[in-house]
């Protein structure tokens, strides 16, 4: 086990109802827990996402901490939160990286795995 070291799961979740296919807008929420299976306490201090619809339009989002926090994360510990975004297509992926920095002073990254934005699948 690394000194410095957060896991991230993700749940997602399409939302038709603030959704508009008509107008090519699809909205999704991603549920995002971090947890610190590392030895020393560090705060998520910022983020970076790459976000990719289905026709290959690229959209970077960077900014400080998550939904207005930037979790300090004893070892053990952990934070979940939700977000949401945008596609113009009905499927795309989300792929990012959190920049933290443990008690100590020293500076990580944990990438956080790509993972799919999708309308789920009907049946008829």
């Amino acid at each position: 086990m690394s000194n410095y070291e957060f896991t991230v799961s993700v749940r997602t979740q399409y939302l038709p109802e603030q959704s508009d296919p008509e107008r090519t807008n699809f909205v999704f929420t991603y549920s995002i827990t971090i947890k610190n299976t590392g030895k020393i306490a560090a705060q998520l201090i910022s983020r970076h996402w790459t976000i990719t619809d289905a026709n290959n339009h690229i959209e970077e989002v960077r900014g400080l901490g998550v939904v207005g926090h930037q979790p300090l994360l004893q070892p053990g510990e952990q934070f979940e939160y939700t977000s949401g975004a945008a596609l113009q297509t009905q499927q795309g992926s989300m792929v990012g990286e959190y920049f933290c920095v443990a008690e100590d002073g020293h500076q990580f990254e944990v990438k956080i795995p790509e993972f799919v934005l999708s309308l789920p699948r009907t049946l008829h």
